[in-house]
């Protein structure tokens, strides 16, 4: 399944299995830098790992740090490889130019209709293209 209509706030292609989040995250104390796993232990998917994954959560929680912890697990090699946010979060998008101006990392973030999100399957893999000339992300069930 192909959905075209993504916007696109970070470029970057990039592909993986999808983390769908039940409940928002903040990276910022949610995210362990070591090993990329949520590590809140009042998430309900606390130990999940989104390290090389495609994060899919409506909307990001809390704290302007998240950007500074998405650097560092991208510095780490720990950060996901892509998010989808059905609500902007400019915390989260600056996370993703720093990590590219400093390590040359991308990690697109792109807002996906809210009236779609029941089309991103659980258990399955992403393939996000997001350019300045629009967004493109495939779907497929595993």
């Amino acid at each position: 399944m192909t959905i075209a209509s993504p916007r696109v706030l970070t470029h970057g292609v990039a592909r993986g299995t999808i983390a769908l989040l039940l409940q928002p995250l903040s990276l910022w104390g949610g995210l362990h830098l070591d090993d990329g796993t949520i590590c809140d232990v009042n998430h309900p998917q606390h130990g999940l790992s989104l390290a090389g994954k495609v994060l899919a959560m409506r909307a990001a929680r809390g704290s302007s740090s998240s950007s500074s912890a998405l650097v560092e697990a991208a510095r780490r090699g720990v950060a996901p490889a892509a998010i989808i946010l059905a609500r902007p979060d400019p915390i989260l998008a600056i996370g993703s130019l720093v990590a590219a101006d400093l390590y040359g990392l991308q990690i697109p973030v792109i807002l996906f209709p809210e009236d779609a999100w029941h089309r991103i399957p659980a258990d399955g893999e992403a393939l996000v293209d997001a350019s300045a000339s629009g967004c493109r992300v495939d779907f497929a069930v595993l």
